[in-house]
């Protein structure tokens, strides 16, 4: 479609093959048009029957149009063609540019038939659009059912009331089991542990969906392990560990700098603080300038602790002591595994940051409310009494890292922001050029973690002590906490105390990520949204900012999320946040997952004595018993070492082999931006050579545009 008429349809030139093309094979057809169409707008790409042939999928990556006066008009796709349908793609000139598609050829159609699999394309691209950019009547009718299209085929599904709405997909329940008797085998992966509603999945939309590569290496990392330690017996042993050291067995060739570190220097009260400020729960630490009522903490109690010439109140007041507190956790029930009552508490643990640079333990309680049965823990107190009291922290941490930090605090909450792209934003649109990258996987990964993490019966029911209802309260219960502020990382440093702390690695290199990254959406911003007005009178752009505060924040007026944005730097704001949550904040929780957990003992799910109410009584007998079986100790590292593997088909951070953008201002944000990360990268590496122990989770050779594992 031109300016100056239409075209008639035609087909691509060659006749299918029977059996061709083959699953990710990329064949590419040239069409030729007499007609002068003038200006070219809209291009339709019609996929039929053909004779006998079955329907089958297939992938266009871009479509190239060589004008005879030379002149080559930039057509994107990078979307899936399933079943008999059209897309209809927009031409990509001048300032701003159309929707999801990529480059045109010389009246060539460029179509690569690739069933779940990669997306190879062309490094061309088109401008963004904001409705204003858009004069022509026809164009704006196309945005328009564009995104009514979108919306009819993407709904939002409530999950766990309280919690974000994520996509809408049909639900698929196991069948029957004839024999409740015999092992529970899984259809999906041989000798699994637990059940995995993998079917849910297959319902999800092509363009929603992994790659072939991805999923393939993703099963055949999990059912030869699975199955491996079914036959060891491990997955079928419900007895306590009969010796610490026996944890190795899991995963004997298992080994990094830091899992062994892990486990030789996991009792420690250093390694214990350590954890705070660079494991992978760092953001949970504030500093504490008054001792809370509900922690008795006293002088007496800890002044062996804090060094000579000082006490409690002189620490306090040098911003020294610092707290964390688990009180979120308080009241939540627990279930039974393999036939034992779980436990859980809601401890709380002060921490004093010495001149040597290192930040200790020096007081414990296992409950928000003191008294005779809840006796503070302290370091002088016997070997296994106070590993024990360390131990149910760290349980406590499992719980609110897994969870909160991880679960909800990035996978969840991205999903919401990524499904509010696809229903609120034409694919011409700036914002969701920009975004785009940031989504990939995200919708798979989370439907993947549905059917493993949270159906019935399935990880935290088998692996937790919390169980699928626990775990789901407990992120109710987050979210109705969360803060806007929050979600800004230089204000989080801040309100929590922590934005001067000595061996902050996290932090630093938070901020050196973030820094680089808002000065990226700045740049691109900027370039499409020249004044506050052009923000605040984009409609678009404004629906997707109610939606996200409707189905992600559910309404939550005290959550401060905005529900419009009416200047440049609000909008700059908004979009770090949400490019920092699809990515870096991700990389931080979940990349260091296993070498942190394969010493169970370190990272507990589950407890199998209450907390204990008085001193004296821990030995280490008790201790092993206290600690998760065997079974859930495997069926719990199996799942986290399948999560955490290096995932294939992986895009890190700046490289965006999809481009969205045509022009040479967001093209060159795209390459400084790739030059201050790699910047970034060399500094950490080089601070991470006099480390004992390194900190890598935020280097961008190791970040994800999104999440996608």
């Amino acid at each position: 479609m031109g300016s100056s008429g239409d075209s008639q349809v035609r087909g691509v030139g060659e006749k299918p093959k029977i059996g061709s093309p083959q699953s990710r094979e990329v064949d590419e057809y040239t069409v030729q048009c007499q007609q002068d169409l003038g200006e070219l707008i809209i291009i339709r790409l019609h996929k039929e029957r053909y004779s006998f042939f079955p329907k089958n999928s297939w992938y266009c990556n871009y479509v190239q149009i060589c004008a005879p006066n030379g002149r080559i008009y930039h057509f994107p796709a990078y979307q899936w063609m399933d079943g008999y349908e059209t897309l209809a793609l927009r031409e990509a000139t001048g300032k701003s540019s159309p929707p999801h598609f990529m480059s045109f050829h010389d009246r060539s159609l460029a179509l690569a038939k690739l069933p779940q699999d990669g997306h190879s394309g062309l490094p061309t691209s088109q401008p963004g659009k904001t409705t204003a950019d858009d004069t022509l009547p026809i164009l704006l009718e196309h945005r328009q059912e564009e995104i009514r299209a979108k919306q009819d085929f993407y709904h939002w599904r409530v999950f766990v009331p309280g919690l974000p709405n994520y996509v809408n997909i049909p639900s698929y329940h196991p069948p029957v089991r004839r024999n409740p008797n015999r092992p529970e085998w899984n259809g999906y992966v041989p000798g699994f542990p637990i059940l995995i509603n993998i079917k849910a999945t297959r319902f999800l939309n092509l363009n929603l969906r992994y790659s072939f590569i991805k999923t393939a290496s993703f099963f055949l990392r999990l059912g030869p392990m699975s199955l491996k330690l079914k036959l060891q017996g491990l997955l079928d042993c419900k007895r306590s560990w009969k010796r610490l050291k026996d944890i190795k067995k899991i995963f004997p060739a298992y080994k990094s700098v830091i899992s062994e570190y892990v486990a030789e220097h996991w009792a420690e009260d250093s390694f214990f603080g350590y954890q705070y400020l660079n494991g992978i729960n760092p953001g949970l630490i504030r500093r504490c300038t008054q001792i809370p009522d509900k922690f008795p903490v006293t002088d007496d109690m800890v002044a062996p602790f804090l060094g000579e010439g000082t006490c409690l109140q002189a620490e306090l007041e040098k911003g020294n002591i610092y707290l964390a507190d688990y009180r979120i956790l308080e009241g939540i029930s627990t279930v039974e595994l393999n036939g034992h009552k779980q436990y859980q508490c809601a401890p709380l643990c002060l921490l004093h940051f010495g001149p040597e640079g290192n930040m200790m333990p020096i007081a414990i309680q296992l409950s928000q409310t003191p008294g005779p049965n809840s006796p503070i823990f302290l370091p002088s107190d016997s070997e296994w009494d106070w590993l024990l009291a360390k131990t149910w922290v760290r349980n406590a941490e499992f719980f609110c890292h897994e969870a909160i930090s991880h679960l909800l605090g990035t996978h969840l909450i991205a999903e919401a922001f990524c499904l509010a792209v696809l229903r609120q934003l034409p694919m011409c649109h700036p914002l969701y050029k920009l975004l785009i990258p940031h989504t990939r996987y995200t919708i798979q990964i989370n439907s993947i973690g549905r059917a493993i993490l949270l159906n019935e019966k399935g990880l935290t029911d088998r692996g937790t002590s919390l169980g699928q209802k626990g775990f789901a309260e407990l992120m109710v219960r987050a979210l109705s906490e969360v803060t806007y502020d929050s979600f800004y990382l230089p204000n989080d440093f801040v309100e929590r105390g922590v934005q001067d702390l000595p061996g902050y690695y996290y932090r630093d290199d938070c901020l050196a990520v973030w820094d680089a990254l808002e000065r990226y959406v700045t740049e691109i911003i900027t370039y499409y949204y020249p004044s506050d007005a052009a923000v605040e009178g984009d409609p678009e752009l404004q629906s997707w900012v109610q939606e996200i505060f409707k189905e992600c924040l559910l309404g939550r007026e005290s959550s401060g999320f905005p529900v419009c944005l009416r200047t440049v730097p609000e909008l700059i704001r908004y979009v770090t946040i949400i490019i920092y949550t699809c990515s870096a904040k991700h990389a931080a929780v979940n990349t260091g997952q296993l070498e942190f957990t394969s010493w169970m003992p370190n990272f507990p799910s589950s407890m199998r004595n209450p907390p204990v109410q008085a001193k004296g009584l821990t030995t280490l007998e008790t201790f092993l018993d206290t600690l998760p079986d065997v079974k859930t100790t495997c069926i719990i590292l199996l799942v986290l070492w399948t999560l955490s593997r290096e995932p294939d088909d992986k895009r890190t951070l700046g490289h965006f082999p999809d481009i969205h953008f045509v022009e040479d201002v967001p093209r060159r944000s795209m390459e400084t931006f790739r030059q201050r990360l790699a910047q970034i990268s060399h500094n950490i590496r080089q601070r991470n050579k006099c480390l004992p122990v390194p900190y890598y989770y935020l280097d961008p050779v190791l970040i994800e545009n999104s999440i996608s594992i």
